[in-house]
């Protein structure tokens, strides 16, 4: 009699433990999540040139890297009710192509420019390789995945000053960085995450993002708590897209790069 009702009250413990595994998966499956890809390869990429705000198009190897990211959400029939995009044409483009892929061009897409690339100042145009030849390839390092350093400030009168692009025209002048470091990256990105993408997942919208490394990056160190140190070894890939699964609070309780 004894040990029937050990099993019982074993069986009975089992199976709770049971339900809140089944509890606990059913919870992480209704939780948001949000899909964060950076930009195919451009032809700046394609050179090896410090690209930041300069408007670079797509190669042919950028779009299929867009394409073959589409196909492979679509696989993982993923949908979406609103995309956000920086206001460069490679993202722009990335997303278009991952959209027609996933035949759900129809969706709104916000731009804005707080998604955009970081400001890589007078180092715009700059060959990196050259560059490390020159100064070293941990000097480089610095420049492109170090926290605090802030290239010299790009001058009015070089034609890579993005003050006189028309898609920046309602913007105050003054907003428009002639250089940046990732901590000013991190605090525009924040911004519009606060202020937008964070309402849209309140609203229970599923959400695509299409940026650039340095913000996505940036985006990462704000939601991940990542520090400045660690920043430095974090690269994001191409084309990739990186699946973060938030909790109830809209914190990061994972990052998936889908491959």
């Amino acid at each position: 009699m004894l040990r029937q009702i050990n099993c019982y009250y074993k069986l009975k413990n089992d199976m709770s433990v049971l339900q809140n595994t089944v509890n606990s998966i059913y919870k992480t499956l209704d939780n948001p999540s949000v899909i964060i890809m950076r930009h195919g390869q451009s032809v700046w990429n394609e050179k090896n040139l410090f690209t930041g705000w300069e408007d670079a198009d797509l190669t042919e190897i950028g779009k299929l890297e867009a394409r073959k990211a589409g196909q492979l959400l679509k696989q993982m029939k993923m949908r979406f009710d609103k995309a956000h995009c920086s206001f460069l044409r490679r993202a722009i483009k990335t997303l278009w192509i991952v959209l027609d892929e996933l035949e759900q061009e129809w969706i709104p897409v916000q731009k804005d420019w707080h998604l955009n690339e970081r400001h890589y100042g007078q180092l715009t145009g700059l060959n990196k390789i050259v560059m490390e030849k020159k100064h070293g390839a941990l000097t480089v390092k610095k420049w492109r995945k170090s926290y605090d350093y802030k290239p010299d400030l790009i001058d009015e009168a070089n034609a890579n000053w993005n003050g006189l692009d028309q898609r920046y025209a309602d913007l105050e002048k003054s907003l428009i960085p002639k250089s940046e470091s990732l901590r000013e990256t991190v605090f525009r990105v924040k911004k519009y995450w606060d202020t937008e993408i964070l309402q849209d997942l309140k609203l229970g919208k599923r959400i695509i993002i299409s940026a650039h490394g340095n913000s996505i990056r940036a985006l990462l160190m704000y939601l991940e708590k990542i520090s400045a140190e660690e920043i430095e070894e974090v690269n994001i890939p191409r084309a990739t897209p990186i699946k973060l699964q938030l909790d109830e609070s809209f914190h990061v309780v994972s990052r998936t790069f889908l491959a």
